[in-house]
């Protein structure tokens, strides 16, 4: 971003202009007026790249910009419980808690809470886990995290960079609950999850989808409030290809947003790599 107050009054201003020309319904010079953001930032700061897709005036890009998503929420850090829970009726660690308890799952040694925020879901499962660490984006969300006193760990980083580069003891439990609105293509993040969760632990995570004649074949798209909407095929695909075996696909209300219910899906899935190992063994051997 920027270095010098000209510089980011400069890209206040372009992105201002952006955003004014797409609110009023003139989508192609807001478009140009976008692509004009993205020179002043490559890094993306504003989420450019992602209003464009979200308009149709752009592909969706494979996840939302780490300086656009730790920004978001580095500015709404101290107000984020609030608006998140009160306003938009948020509850999927809640609900996570509550399918936990009816399936008799847990309790776990090593819970990973990717995306922590500001620890929603660490304070929802920390009676489930005996170690719990979060890793955040946001060094605000963290630091509030922190003060809740819910986590043994806390790190600030990119869910996929931790995932890759922190060779630990595995977790056998690994939560990622709102992490998937901000994320387009999912290989990498269930391709680090696989590397580090124990040979039966259990991926929680919550999605978000949009009609079939929305998605239109796709796996994943950005919806009208800029977040990722992915198809629940694509979701399953990328589990099973990775060894792991969706004991709960469900559908819920993630949240919601101008009273409107926005759709998606609770899911829990186990790692099953030894049975995967032993049944690619058998075919080779038959």
């Amino acid at each position: 971003m920027a270095n010098s107050m000209d510089d980011e009054d400069v890209l206040a201003h372009a992105y201002d202009r952006a955003l004014g020309l797409e609110k009023s319904g003139d989508l192609d010079a807001a478009a140009e007026a976008y692509l004009d953001v993205l020179k002043l930032d490559p890094a993306d700061h504003c989420g450019a790249s992602v209003r464009l897709a979200a308009m149709g005036r752009g592909a969706a890009p494979a996840k939302a910009p780490d300086a656009y998503v730790a920004t978001l929420f580095d500015q709404h850090a101290d107000i984020f419980d609030m608006m998140l829970v009160d306003q938009l009726g948020y509850s999927v660690p809640l609900q996570l808690r509550q399918v936990m308890i009816d399936m008799d799952l847990g309790p776990f040694e090593r819970m990973l809470d990717l995306g922590c925020g500001t620890g929603l879901s660490g304070e929802a499962l920390r009676d489930r886990t005996v170690h719990a660490s979060g890793v955040d984006v946001s060094e605000n969300m963290v630091e509030i995290a922190h003060d809740k006193e819910v986590y043994e760990a806390l790190y600030v980083g990119e869910a996929i960079r931790f995932l890759n580069d922190h060779a630990e003891e595995p977790w056998d439990l690994v939560v990622a609950t709102d992490v998937l609105p901000y994320l387009g293509a999912v290989e990498d993040l269930f391709d680090g999850v696989a590397a580090r969760i124990t040979d039966d632990g259990l991926f929680c995570f919550s999605t978000e989808t949009q009609p079939e004649a929305m998605l239109d074949g796709r796996d994943f798209i950005v919806g009208p409030k800029q977040r990722f909407a992915h198809a629940a095929d694509y979701i399953r695909s990328a589990l099973v290809e990775r060894a792991f075996e969706c004991l709960v696909f469900a559908p819920i209300i993630v949240r919601y947003d101008e009273g409107e219910a926005i759709n998606g899906f609770l899911v829990l899935a186990q790692m099953k790599r030894v049975q995967a190992k032993r049944a690619d063994q058998a075919g080779q051997n038959s």
